[in-house]
């Protein structure tokens, strides 16, 4: 069984509503998984917010979830660790450099796009190879520096808009973002199923 966390800035609203919203979708299409969430800078246990409260009950989602901070054990425990921007990537594989394999963004994870996928494997490893550079005093050349710079300028956005603070709009097009990529997540998680 697949485990899936997601993972946003306050885990309040975007990586709640996927949580909710893929377990719900995944039990409908019978993919068996387990999904939490948690956030790289969440305070435990703050409930989530009212607006992504309200679109979970819309969807016939009782659960009642609550804030968690992204910690090792739960990085440990997935096996696929889908952020909702690109800067929260960042972050996790700074803070857990092991793991960052099974790090992605959502929108990054179900792009179908070869010559994206292409140039966002090698920008990740470029990433990683700099971070480690840093971390260890080394210098980073500068045709180095200049790939990652021309890499990310030609990358698309696979940032899932905030609506932290905004309006209930602002939340249902946030959720129909998350919806959009959790669908083509569960194609990917069927077809990868053996027969």
């Amino acid at each position: 069984m697949k485990k899936i966390l997601f993972v946003c800035t306050g885990n309040t609203c975007r990586s709640p509503m996927a949580e909710g919203m893929l377990r719900k979708l995944a039990k409908q299409r019978g993919i068996p998984l387990e999904a939490q969430s948690a956030g790289v800078s969440a305070v435990d246990g703050m409930p989530v917010s009212h607006h992504a409260q309200g679109i979970l009950q819309d969807q016939d989602i009782q659960e009642r979830l609550v804030s968690k901070a992204l910690t090792a054990s739960l990085v440990e425990w997935a096996d696929l660790i889908l952020t909702l921007t690109q800067s929260h990537k960042h972050y996790a594989i700074r803070q857990f450099p092991h793991a960052a394999d099974k790090m992605h963004t959502l929108k990054e994870f179900v792009e179908d796009d070869r010559r994206v996928l292409e140039d966002l494997r090698e920008l990740d490893s470029l990433y990683a190879s700099l971070e480690l550079a840093r971390s260890l005093g080394q210098n980073v050349s500068n045709s180095e520096r200049e790939r990652l710079i021309e890499l990310s300028q030609r990358m698309p956005s696979f940032d899932i808009s905030d609506p932290f603070g905004g309006s209930r709009e602002d939340y249902e097009a946030t959720a129909a973002e998350i919806r959009t990529a959790l669908f083509r997540l569960l194609d990917k998680l069927e077809g990868d199923r053996p027969e």
